[in-house]
């Protein structure tokens, strides 16, 4: 009955469009081994399976599978004549030495597309073993984009924060109440403590809902470690293993010197609101409404839908936030190229001009006034004002081409 379920549930998750595909498709053109990565349940085996339907599938979740590779990872690859989709590979990370023999003897372009839920462990092993002959492809849950083009978007702006993006969410009928607290028992907790070997519990789960308080926020890891009860050290280790895991992300500051003493320290951001809101202990669209969080959220709401654009088109992130000492700061820098481009992020539904003060300041100290500037704000319209670009929070996806 499990497996029938698990079938079920990939079998839906295909109805969703992802934006990804051609970008998982070209590099299985240029590379022998293409990696999948990304957090549980993102929809990478699905991805995977619909876009090679021509090769078999093996996930190492299998004891039966991952007890065969690890002993005999010579007869396991030797099943596979015309490659494989194969899940999971970082639970058994000796087998990718043996890969890399079988994909140099065959030169097969996409030979092998093989996915992991957790780059801690995966990236370092495909580094060694797949050096130059794997293509890697980072898939978050879904983005905006992808919702609308489903056909599903939340009715409001409250209820895109609360309900978060995982597939499950918008492919089953399944409600946040019942999917969130299962997610996180069984894939953040369980992962997190098997990779840290965390014994405690309850401090590690005090630790992620004091990071779900401090998502949108400059990062004080000593502060952090203090309310959580555990040392700075600690709170360095069990911070990235959730970044590794994809649970959160830091943007850091951006380095140039521009006159001014800069902020050094990164502002942390969760990569799905949904998990953000949970831990936090809000459980519905009109409690979020008129929390406290709710512009912190709307910010990690909009960096985590930049991010999700840039990764489906396999480009770099060079995405990063300026503040100076004088508090001054502008929420997100992106590089293109040798130019920057400033975007602010405002939770209100009514745009004021005050909005614009961090952009015009980064402007006159940056000595780029006159160049495209960004608004992202929680209203609906879009338009041009006061010399900026001001976006309604369902544009998000317009604006930064990828």
């Amino acid at each position: 009955m499990y497996y029938l379920q698990i079938h079920f549930l990939k079998v839906n998750l295909q109805m969703i469009p992802r934006f990804a595909l051609p970008t998982l498709e070209r590099l299985a053109k240029g590379f022998r081994v293409v990696a999948l990565t990304g957090p549980r349940q993102s929809g990478k085996t699905t991805l995977a399976r619909s876009a090679f339907k021509e090769k078999p599938y093996v996930s190492l979740e299998n004891p039966d599978e991952l007890e065969f590779a690890r002993s005999d990872p010579r007869r396991f690859l030797g099943r596979f004549k015309q490659g494989a989709v194969i899940d999971e590979i970082q639970r058994c990370p000796t087998l990718l030495s043996w890969l890399q023999g079988v994909v140099d003897e065959r030169q097969v372009m996409g030979d092998f597309i093989i996915t992991g839920s957790a780059q801690f462990d995966l990236i370092a092993a495909v580094s060694q073993s797949l050096a130059g002959r794997v293509g890697r492809l980072e898939l978050l849950p879904l983005s905006m984009a992808e919702i609308r083009a489903h056909n599903d978007t939340p009715r409001t702006l409250g209820q895109t924060l609360l309900r978060g993006s995982y597939p499950a969410l918008y492919a089953q009928p399944v409600e946040p109440p019942d999917w969130f607290p299962n997610y996180i028992a069984t894939y953040v907790e369980r992962d997190v403590r098997q990779l840290l070997a965390i014994h405690d519990l309850a401090k590690f789960q005090i630790f992620l809902k004091m990071c779900a308080a401090r998502t949108g926020q400059l990062l004080n890891i000593a502060a952090l470690g203090i309310d959580c009860g555990i040392s700075t050290t600690t709170a360095k280790q069990w911070l990235s293993v959730l970044e590794a895991s994809y649970i959160i992300t830091m943007l850091r500051p951006h380095h140039r010197n521009f006159g001014k003493r800069l902020v050094k320290s990164p502002k942390l951001y969760f990569l799905d609101t949904g998990i953000a809101v949970w831990l936090m202990g809000i459980r519905d669209a009109q409690t979020l409404e008129n929390h406290s969080a709710r512009g912190a959220l709307f910010e990690t709401w909009v960096i985590s839908e930049l991010i999700k654009k840039r990764l489906n088109a396999g480009r770099p992130l060079d995405l990063y936030f300026w503040r100076d000492s004088t508090g001054n700061e502008v929420d997100v820098l992106f590089e293109i190229g040798e130019r920057l481009m400033p975007i602010e992020i405002k939770s209100g539904c009514t745009f004021v001009s005050e909005w614009a003060n961090g952009l015009k300041t980064w402007q006159k100290q940056t000595q780029a006034e006159g160049q495209p500037a960004h608004l992202i704000y929680g209203g609906a319209a879009s338009f041009a004002r006061e010399g900026l670009d001001i976006w309604g929070w369902r544009d998000v996806d317009q604006v930064i081409a990828a």
